[in-house]
C-alpha cells in the first residue's frame, strides 16, 4: 500500500499531527469514534470528505490529508464484506494514532448530483436504522 489518506470537516491539520481516537464521529451526531479510519484510495477519501461535510451542514467539501498509520490497522468491518465484497474501497481502521504527512490540495470532488444520491441513500438507511457503524 503507498499513500494512505483520510478525510475530515472540523479543524484544519498540518504535518505532523497525529489523529487519534476519542473523537465526535464525521457520520454520526453525538457519537465517540473509538477507531481512526482512513483508506489508500484518493476517491474514497473524497467520498468520505464530501459526505462529512455535507453532514455537518458545511457548505465546503471537507479536507484530505495523506497520512501514515503509526500502529497495526485492519479492513474496515463497515464496508468490508457488508457493502462491497472484499476491501474495493480501501478503507482500514486502527485504534493507533495516524500521522499526517500531508494536506492534499487538489482532489477530485464526485459531482454534486452523486454526492445528493449518497446523501439520500444514507438518509434511507437512517430512517431504516439500518446506518450502524461497528466501532
Amino acid at each position: 500500500m503507498d499513500a494512505r489518506f483520510f478525510h475530515g470537516t472540523r479543524a484544519v491539520l498540518v504535518p505532523g499531527d497525529e489523529l487519534v481516537v476519542g473523537h465526535g464521529s464525521n457520520f454520526q451526531q453525538g457519537r465517540i469514534s473509538r477507531n481512526v479510519y482512513f483508506t489508500s484510495l484518493i476517491a474514497t477519501a473524497a467520498w468520505g470528505a464530501q459526505l462529512a461535510s455535507a453532514l455537518a451542514g458545511d457548505a465546503g467539501s471537507g479536507q484530505v490529508y495523506e497520512v501514515l498509520p503509526l500502529g497495526p490497522f485492519e479492513d474496515d468491518p463497515n464496508v468490508t464484506d457488508k457493502k462491497f465484497p472484499g476491501n474495493p474501497t480501501r478503507s482500514y481502521r486502527t485504534v493507533h494514532p495516524v500521522r499526517v504527512v500531508a494536506v492534499v490540495e487538489d482532489w477530485p470532488r464526485h459531482p454534486p448530483e452523486a454526492l445528493e444520491a449518497m446523501l439520500a441513500s444514507l438518509a434511507r438507511l437512517r430512517e431504516q436504522g439500518l446506518d450502524v457503524i461497528e466501532d
